[in-house]
C-alpha cells in the first residue's frame, strides 16, 4: 500500500469519471473534503446530509468541478429517513458511511435506539444493506481509533444496566462499525459477490465533531487538541479516499501512518482484538437486523 516513505505520501486520487458516490455527512469536515476531492476527480457525488440548507452550502463550497454534486436529505439516525433515501437514490458505485456524532448526552433516536449507536452504526448498517443490490463496487466504513476502547455489550446496547458514558458509548458505536466491516466482507465473500467492504479512520483531524457533544468545554479542548497535533480535513480525508478508490482487498482498514495513527498519510493499519472477534461480529449483525428491520439482501 502506498504511504509516506521513499515513494512519497499518497494523495493522487485516481480519476473517477462516470462513477457515482454517496457520502453521508458530507456537509462538513472529512465528509465534505471526501466529496470535494471525488467531485474534482470527475465523480458524481451525492451529498447525503441531515440538513438540506447545510448540504446546499457544502455544494456551493465545493463549487465548479470536473464531476458534479447533488444534495439529498438523509438522517442516518432515523430509519424511516434511511429507507426513504435508499428508495430514491438510484444506482451507486460506492457508498461512504462517514456521518457520525461524538460524546452526546444519553438520548434515544426516533426509533428508540441509543443515539450514538443509531447514528454511527445502525443507520449505516441499514443503508448499506438496502443499497447492496444497486452497488457496483464497495462500501466504505469510516471508523475511529476510539473503537479500541469500545465495550460493546449486546445485552445492554441502550446502557440501562450500567451507567451511561458519552465517550464509552462513542467507543462502543465505533467498535460496532469495525465489526460490521468484517462481517459484511465475510458475507460478501461467502455469497460470491464481487463487491467489497473497506474501512478507514481519519486519525486526529481538526473537524467540528466534538461540537456534537453539547459540552462546550469538551468541544473547545477537542478542537484545540486536534488543531495542535492533528491534520487539516483535506489530509484527514485521505484514508477514506484511499479506501474508496484504490484497488485494495475487502476488509482493508486504512489510517494515518505515524504518531500512533494520529497523523500522516494513508497506510494499512491494525484494529483491536475485539474488532477481530468473528462471533461478536455475527451476533451484532443479527441484533442489528432485529433493531433495524433490514436483513441481508444477497
Amino acid at each position: 500500500m502506498a504511504r509516506a516513505g521513499r515513494a512519497g505520501p499518497w494523495s493522487a486520487v485516481p480519476g473517477q469519471d462516470g462513477r457515482r458516490f454517496v457520502v453521508t455527512g458530507a456537509n462538513s469536515g472529512v465528509g465534505l473534503e471526501t466529496a470535494r476531492t471525488l467531485a474534482q476527480r470527475g465523480a458524481h457525488v451525492v451529498l447525503a446530509c441531515r440538513n438540506a440548507d447545510k448540504g446546499a452550502a457544502a455544494a456551493r463550497d465545493i463549487g465548479r468541478v470536473d464531476g458534479s454534486v447533488e444534495v439529498r436529505v438523509l438522517d442516518v439516525s432515523d430509519l424511516s429517513s434511511v429507507r426513504r433515501f435508499a428508495d430514491e437514490v438510484g444506482a451507486v458505485d460506492v457508498l461512504v458511511n462517514n456521518a457520525g456524532i461524538l460524546g452526546v448526552p444519553f438520548t434515544r433516536s426516533v426509533d428508540g435506539v441509543e443515539l450514538q449507536l443509531a447514528t454511527n452504526h445502525l443507520g449505516h448498517f441499514a443503508l448499506a444493506n438496502l443499497l447492496l443490490p444497486r452497488l457496483t463496487d464497495r462500501v466504505v466504513v469510516v471508523s475511529s481509533q476510539s473503537h479500541r476502547h469500545g465495550d460493546l455489550r449486546l445485552d445492554d446496547l441502550d446502557w440501562q444496566q450500567r451507567g451511561y458514558s458519552p465517550y464509552g458509548a462513542y467507543g462502543a458505536s465505533k467498535l460496532a462499525t469495525m465489526l460490521f466491516l468484517a462481517e459484511l466482507q465475510r458475507r460478501l465473500t461467502a455469497a460470491g459477490s464481487t463487491l467489497r467492504a473497506t474501512g478507514a479512520h481519519p486519525g486526529s483531524t481538526a473537524t467540528s465533531i466534538t461540537s456534537s457533544s453539547g459540552d462546550g468545554w469538551f468541544a473547545w479542548v477537542g478542537s484545540w487538541g486536534h488543531g495542535l497535533v492533528g491534520m487539516k480535513p483535506a489530509q484527514g480525508a485521505l484514508p477514506t479516499l484511499y479506501a474508496a478508490t484504490m484497488d485494495v482487498p475487502g476488509n482493508t482498514y486504512v489510517g494515518p501512518h505515524r504518531l500512533r495513527e494520529m497523523n500522516g498519510w494513508p497506510t494499512g493499519v491494525g484494529r483491536s482484538r475485539a474488532a477481530l472477534d468473528p462471533d461478536l461480529a455475527k451476533a451484532l449483525w443479527v441484533r442489528s437486523e432485529e433493531l433495524s428491520g433490514v436483513t441481508w439482501p444477497l
